[in-house]
């Protein structure tokens, strides 16, 4: 506890000091921050952003140019994937309460037409099987899943892009490396009586600067990927899931109408 009061008074202390030593400066040159000297700071900071984006600019180059075009594009293709790669869009609420509901009433037509003029993840792999129900409920079943397949490769396809992203970035990356290199290279090369210092920090500065642009393209693309690779697996077998217990149901509402149909002509007979 002693310390402690000791270190807090030596804390006390240093800061009354400081406080007391800025005071005494002040007085010494009224008016501490006047306006022009605020107004100083400020346009040297505003020169120095400049300057930095100017240097950014030039060492960026046309490889930067491209970076940047291939990461505009990673962000158009993540917010479209993003919004179409959804469980909702797959399997939508409203269209799978309506097929229960028709699936309660036993509208076996109605089931049928819904599904062929919806064009859902769902209804597609839907319609199929029902198409196939009549040559049995485990063909139905296969021919559906085979499908099923189909449409989760399909949506692979569409993220395959950022894992291309996310393999050439370094490479455009190293590019980059290499140009700068080779330019500060040659500077020291052919530099006879002295040694351009500027020049030789240019072209490292320049080499740097792309890795990290390429760096930096690369590891959200790849990130995304992985993301949108677990969404498509998700999805394909809930979807798939959702349909399998659909078609079984339909088969065995279809199987009791059967069923019940042929009761009283038995009877009868």
């Amino acid at each position: 506890m002693n310390a402690l009061r000791l270190a807090l008074g030596l804390i006390v202390m240093i800061a009354s000091h400081a406080a007391w030593t800025d005071v005494a400066a002040g007085q010494d040159r009224p008016g501490v921050v006047s306006a022009s000297a605020a107004q100083a700071s400020s346009e040297n900071y505003v020169a120095e952003i400049q300057k930095y984006l100017i240097w950014f600019l030039r060492s960026s180059g046309v490889i930067g140019l491209f970076i940047f075009g291939l990461a505009l594009y990673m962000i158009f293709t993540v917010v479209r994937l993003n919004t179409s790669l959804h469980p909702n869009v797959a399997t939508p609420p409203d269209q799978l309460t309506t097929i229960q509901e028709l699936l309660e009433h036993n509208d076996h037509k109605g089931i049928i037409s819904f599904v062929r003029s919806h064009d859902s993840f769902l209804c597609r792999v839907l319609t199929l099987g029902l198409v196939e129900l009549p040559n049995g409920l485990s063909h139905a079943r296969d021919y559906m899943e085979r499908h099923g397949e189909a449409e989760a490769v399909e949506m692979e396809n569409r993220i395959s892009m950022l894992a291309v992203l996310g393999s050439i970035g370094p490479m455009i990356g190293l590019i980059g490396t290499l140009k700068g290199m080779i330019a500060s290279f040659s500077v020291i090369a052919t530099s006879e009586a002295q040694l351009r210092t500027s020049a030789v920090a240019g072209g490292i500065s320049e080499a740097l600067l792309l890795t990290f642009e390429g760096v930096a393209l690369s590891v959200p693309a790849i990130y995304f990927f992985a993301v949108f690779r677990n969404r498509v697996s998700s999805i394909s077998v809930g979807t798939m899931l959702q349909a399998d217990t659909l078609l079984v149901h339909f088969a065995n509402t279809i199987r009791q109408r059967s069923a019940t149909a042929g009761a009283p002509r038995a009877a009868a007979a």
